[in-house]
């Protein structure tokens, strides 16, 4: 479907529509944020930036979600951030007009992907399934959410999964932490990880981005081992 121009966003420039997803897999690491307020995100945002991470995912599960990505997007413009959990055409659009340079969703929408590739926005949508994976490369899409991670079987179904996929790039999103993003990140076709955890909402309310400048700190020493090792 095509749902026309979006007022005020003509497309998604140049610049945006080239480099987004590679910044998230130099990156190795996606934090995906659940925050509310807007000073709050940009404190978040100097904690992540500061450890070498240079991405962000903003879920659309707040009030304040595209006001937060407005104000990331004009302050922080060196970091790449994304809108999560994206579910309908009109999430796609407010996450455009806000400024949000790819967009992710739990699950397939192919109006959703459609209407991304029609306005050259960089989209994931999610997939668990072989016939499912299927259906996304069929809609043009090579880079794939697998979420729930943990639930479906955690990283020996992602490999078993990119077996008859060798053209799918992996974005596990989850219940990863510490304790197991290292087994993804050695899955070879895996773009980088999705976690919570590195900037868990309860930090954030807390205002402790002490402690998620070290949850940042060690997730890119994961992904730096994980990948020597692959």
């Amino acid at each position: 479907m095509d749902s026309g121009p979006v007022a005020g966003w003509d497309a998604v420039d140049a610049v945006n529509s080239v480099g987004p997803l590679s910044a998230v897999e130099e990156s190795g690491i996606l934090p995906v944020a659940v925050v509310e307020d807007v000073d709050a995100a940009c404190r978040l945002a100097e904690a992540v930036s500061a450890e070498g991470l240079a991405c962000m995912e903003v879920t659309l599960r707040t009030a304040s979600a595209a006001t937060v990505i407005r104000r990331l997007a004009r302050e922080f413009p060196d970091m790449t951030v994304g809108a999560g959990t994206v579910l309908s055409v009109g999430h796609a659009q407010a996450a455009a007009l806000a400024g949000a340079r790819f967009v992710v969703s739990p699950g397939f929408d192919p109006d959703v992907v459609e209407w991304c590739h029609e306005h050259n926005l960089p989209v994931i949508p999610g997939a668990v399934t072989p016939t499912e994976i299927g259906a996304v490369l069929r809609a043009g899409v090579s880079v794939v959410k697998f979420f729930p991670a943990e639930a479906m079987g955690g990283a020996p179904t992602l490999q078993s999964l990119a077996g008859p996929f060798p053209e799918v790039r992996f974005l596990p999103t989850g219940g990863l932490d510490e304790s197991n993003l290292d087994s993804y990140l050695r899955v070879q076709s895996v773009l980088a990880c999705g976690s919570s955890w590195v900037v868990d909402r309860r930090l954030i309310e807390a205002g402790d981005f002490s402690r998620i400048r070290e949850r940042c700190r060690l997730a890119r020493q994961i992904v730096d081992r994980a990948r020597s090792s692959r």
